[in-house]
């Protein structure tokens, strides 16, 4: 694949040199390189209008690698893109050069405000160096291959878990022989497959003594089992490390305030770890019932007046944070006293 060569884009010098005016370049400052990710490309840019691009290949990547540390401190910022971003991800942080991993949305977002209202793959490459120098976000480190195993595995679980859901709503409305059959054969089979990927994650969470840990904790929580479990485990590295503000919303279960002037809106979760917010509503719905002190935090804010959907969410809270707790202290759940 050709990529065009390196040029610098104008819209980008001219507020480079207006940024620089009046300032003195520090070593420490981290030079921001944003790349955008495609099935057959890497467009990059850099703050001084620096742009280029390679293939997504082992050649390409090499290539960029070598550019990015070529600049000194470079941090590269890129979009989640599925497994596209992966190798890049992987092969910059071996080779010691920071990343970035951002949604794209919030990149998307950014770009518009600053009035990008056009995509391409040079803009957008722009748009997130910018967003880069503009947010100074933290590096995300490569989680390791075990562990990126261990995700992909979880969201094929997930997957099918979801399409046997929707195999048995369509078997309810179905009235044909032949469609029934063919329906609990595709449910049967999902079933089968569904228990091959469950064995395979938890052999490959028990062969990691950190994540073993870590599930034992997890799954000693009432209402909190081994679905769950697994779903944290692969979708919020962060659990034991991050703090309970940041742990809530990164699950995306912290309730967002909605004000303006004397306007008080209502509270709202939003945004976070879509996936993961829905099995927590699902063991929230569990810890509710089976777990004493859940059910008692569940029934007083009934008992105070909160939708049962409200109490549920705070509910959905309260058992991140107290797995976060645990996993940060090392200990397994045990019933408060009366």
């Amino acid at each position: 694949m050709v990529r065009p060569p390196l040029s610098r884009c104008p819209e980008q010098m001219e507020g480079s040199e207006s940024r620089m005016q009046g300032q003195e370049k520090t070593e420490a400052a981290p030079v921001y390189l944003g790349v955008d990710v495609s099935k057959a490309g890497l467009d990059f840019c850099g703050l001084d209008g620096e742009i280029g691009g390679v293939a997504n290949d082992r050649a390409g990547i090499a290539a960029l690698v070598r550019r990015a540390r070529t600049l000194g401190g470079a941090q590269v910022v890129v979009e989640a893109t599925g497994r596209l971003h992966h190798d890049l991800w992987r092969a910059l942080d071996c080779a010691g050069v920071a990343v970035t991993v951002v949604n794209p949305a919030r990149a998307r977002d950014f770009a518009r405000a600053q009035g990008r209202l056009a995509k391409t793959d040079a803009i957008d490459a722009s748009a997130l160096a910018c967003f880069g120098a503009a947010t100074a976000p933290a590096p995300s480190p490569w989680p390791g291959d075990k562990i990126m195993e261990i995700k992909e595995l979880e969201t094929a679980c997930r997957a099918l878990v979801t399409e046997r859901a929707r195999q048995k709503t369509r078997l309810g409305e179905a009235s044909l022989a032949l469609i029934r059959r063919q329906l609990r054969a595709r449910i049967a089979q999902a079933g089968r497959q569904i228990a091959a990927l469950e064995a395979e994650l938890d052999a490959r969470i028990e062969a990691l003594p950190e994540l073993a840990r870590q599930r034992s904790i997890l799954v000693s929580i009432p209402g909190l089992g081994a679905t769950t479990a697994r779903a944290i485990i692969a979708g919020l590295g962060e659990i034991g490390t991050a703090g309970h503000k940041r742990i809530a919303a990164l699950a995306g279960v912290a309730p967002m305030n909605w004000d303006s002037g004397v306007m008080r809106g209502q509270r709202r979760i939003k945004g976070g770890r879509a996936a993961l917010r829905a099995t927590l509503f699902m063991a929230a719905l569990a810890a509710s019932r089976c777990n004493p002190d859940i059910r008692t935090f569940y029934q007083r804010l009934i008992g105070a007046g909160k939708p049962p959907k409200v109490a549920l969410t705070a509910v959905m809270r309260k058992l991140l944070i107290l797995a976060n707790t645990l996993v940060r202290e090392n200990r397994e759940w045990t019933p408060s006293r009366p």
